[in-house]
């Protein structure tokens, strides 16, 4: 039989580790499109809550360090760049509601989202590089979806910690106003604590009804 051996070159067949580069934006750059934003969004998969997008232009000059994948880092850590991000590039911030979501459906409001934020851009981009892979529709300027792009790139990074870190603090405050459901622990994805909440007190207004187990409760 034949004996089975290490290869001796591990890194041809590992996966090498996907890191955030400003690599894809001097792309567009070099093909005449400046600036570039990034865009993404935070929250398609919670029971509860809006759907938060954010664009984020950055300076080259300025580019904060540790961006990456908001899953990837720390809620510390988010904050912490989250206001380096603010105070360094163009930004812009949209969202679309629990009832919009249940109007259209998750991925339409992310994508209205989305481009609610790329058009609020206080300086229009000339390209955007969006997370995941759909491009809204209707943006006065071209762009591309990239797969994992909040791992990929350096703006869609930033989008993507901005995006989080804004709805996890509407999340907070609205815990503070439907205190049953534990919003601040879990921002309203479907934890034990919140699905024991939703049987004990029934849904609120912020409740996505489309979404099991409450699709049930609709009928």
């Amino acid at each position: 039989m034949p004996r089975s051996t290490s290869p001796d070159s591990p890194m041809l067949f590992d996966e090498a580790p996907i890191i955030p580069t400003f690599e894809l934006e001097l792309i567009a750059r070099r093909a005449g499109h400046w600036p570039v934003a990034g865009a993404d969004e935070a929250g398609r998969g919670p029971l509860a809550g809006p759907v938060v997008a954010a664009a984020v232009i950055l300076d080259p000059e300025q580019i904060p360090q540790g961006l990456n994948d908001s899953k990837q880092l720390t809620a510390a850590r988010r904050e912490a760049l989250f206001v380096e991000i603010l105070a360094t590039a163009t930004v812009s911030i949209a969202s679309s509601s629990a009832t919009r979501i249940d109007t259209t459906d998750i991925r339409k409001a992310s994508l209205d989202a989305m481009r609610r934020a790329i058009c609020g851009l206080a300086m229009p981009a000339s390209y955007v590089l969006t997370d995941g892979l759909d491009v809204p529709a209707g943006l006065a300027c071209p762009g591309k979806a990239v797969v994992k792009g909040d791992a990929r790139s350096f703006s869609i990074a930033a989008a993507s910690i901005v995006a989080k870190v804004t709805r996890d603090r509407m999340m907070t405050r609205a815990g503070a106003v439907f205190p049953a459901y534990g919003f601040a622990a879990h921002a309203g994805y479907g934890t034990a604590q919140h699905r024991a909440g939703i049987e004990q007190h029934g849904p609120c207004s912020l409740h996505r009804m489309t979404f099991r187990p409450l699709k049930k409760e609709a009928v």
